[in-house]
């Protein structure tokens, strides 16, 4: 085989290479949106969970409401 055939060859080869790796960057980058959409909508329910819990422990009531008299040590006769 003379050497332009093998460059030819190896240029081919490079060639099929080159568009094999084209494809499987177009899916990864395609893995990369959905994956960073999911995060997105997983971090968007994350916050309205907290928000719900922070509503409903403002509406707990407090402490001293739930001690009372006796907790403070003064217990009368």
């Amino acid at each position: 085989m003379s050497k332009i055939e093998e460059l030819a060859d190896r240029v081919e080869r490079l060639l099929l290479r080159h568009e094999e790796i084209k494809r499987t960057n177009t899916l990864l980058e395609q893995q990369l949106a959905a994956v960073t959409q999911e995060r997105d909508s997983l971090r968007s329910r994350l916050n309205a969970a907290r928000s719900r819990i922070d509503a409903l422990l403002e509406r707990l009531p407090s402490d001293k409401v739930l001690a009372g008299p006796a907790e403070d040590g003064d217990s009368a006769p």
